[in-house]
């Protein structure tokens, strides 16, 4: 009896942990990179080009680093620049309850996010034509936080 005492008492301490683990806010803070394929209709600062949006789809390779300057909770902002255009676009996520789910936007596009760990997340990013610049982008690709 007693030995089933302590069972139920360790798996209450377990299941209160595993708990507070996941009600646990990821901090996002610090640097993000990474490299993937986008699919780009027209011409961007970070595809550049004399394409239109009537022109045929390219599909180019990008490199993209994030900055996550600040967080309040769920709230992040930072800037983002890749290695075509150091624009420093200012852009602003909110994490889902979930911890793992994000949303977010920048001057011209949505993100839409899920992190895979504390170091790594999935970045996919869309923007449609009526952005300033007209063009059409999509892309999805894995970023790490930069250890310095």
């Amino acid at each position: 009896m007693k030995c089933s005492i302590c069972a139920l008492a360790l798996l209450g301490v377990a299941a209160a942990t595993s708990v507070c683990a996941q009600d646990a806010i990821p901090d996002l803070k610090g640097t993000w990179s990474g490299k993937g394929k986008s699919i780009v209709f027209g011409s961007h600062p970070h595809h550049p080009g004399r394409q239109t949006p009537a022109d045929p789809p390219r599909v180019r390779d990008i490199e993209a680093t994030y900055i996550v300057d600040g967080q309040d909770g769920r709230l992040v902002w930072g800037r983002s620049s890749s290695t075509v255009a150091d624009t420093k676009e200012p852009f602003a996520w909110a994490i889902a309850s979930d911890n793992k789910s994000i949303v977010g936007a920048d001057m011209d596009g949505y993100f839409r996010i899920t992190l895979l760990s504390a170091d790594r997340m999935e970045k996919c990013y869309v923007h449609n034509g009526t952005s300033p610049t007209h063009s059409i982008v999509a892309t999805c690709h894995v970023m790490d936080r930069v250890r310095r």
